[in-house]
């Protein structure tokens, strides 16, 4: 993606709009987990700060949805505390649950795409099927994309808080280290996020071709 994101609102506003749709939807089911199992561990922080919801103003908040239409990219956040939580294990998983969201997103965009090409394909139909054939390749791609980000093993994603389960170390006791790790994985995100795109789109249509469903 070439220049400023909002650009797309004139040039393709059915992408521009698609997009946002999608990344609103998937980052706020991502939150939206992590809230539900911190519950499942009896931590009630999120629960009792409102993050049991799909709100996008509530899972991501203003700035976020300002930078999600400038710039194409886009963040949320649920409060949680982990000594409130019943077991060693249970910040790990609350951890995991906002990744393996995006990855059961990922799955299931990817099936209704090959779904949708198999059986919905109607040649008088078209328009209707290369739509819905578009949004559920890049409700995938998307889902890909932050779940590969999500499982950086840098501060403040979860990939890090799963490293530091793992190297038992409060490698995170430096806010100013995290604040800065967190501006640098914004600016990274915008040079480099067509490339992991590009790795999404690749896997998503190599599913059909290990699956048999169409031809290399």
């Amino acid at each position: 993606m070439s220049g400023l994101f909002i650009s797309r609102l004139t040039q393709d506003p059915y992408f521009f709009f698609m997009w946002i749709f999608l990344v609103i939807i998937s980052i706020c089911f991502h939150e939206y987990c992590h809230a539900q199992v911190a519950l499942w561990e009896d931590d009630t922080t999120a629960r009792d700060e409102g993050h049991l919801t799909l709100n996008p103003l509530k899972q991501m908040g203003p700035l976020s949805l300002l930078m999600l239409a400038f710039i194409g990219f886009s963040w949320g956040q649920v409060p949680v505390n982990p000594q409130r939580m019943r077991r060693k294990v249970s910040p790990l998983l609350v951890s995991l649950a906002g990744p393996g969201a995006n990855l059961l997103l990922y799955a299931l965009f990817t099936i209704l795409f090959y779904v949708t090409a198999m059986f919905f394909y109607d040649p008088d139909h078209l328009r209707e099927a290369n739509n819905a054939l578009k949004l559920f390749f890049m409700g995938a791609t998307i889902n890909f994309v932050l779940f590969v980000f999500n499982m950086l093993p840098v501060p403040p994603l979860d990939g890090f808080a799963v490293f530091r389960y793992f190297s038992h170390r409060d490698l995170a006791s430096n806010p100013e280290l995290v604040k800065g790790v967190m501006l640098g994985l914004i600016f990274l995100a915008i040079f480099f996020i067509k490339y992991v795109l590009t790795a999404g789109e690749w896997l998503t249509l190599q599913w059909g071709v290990w699956l048999g469903l169409t031809g290399n």
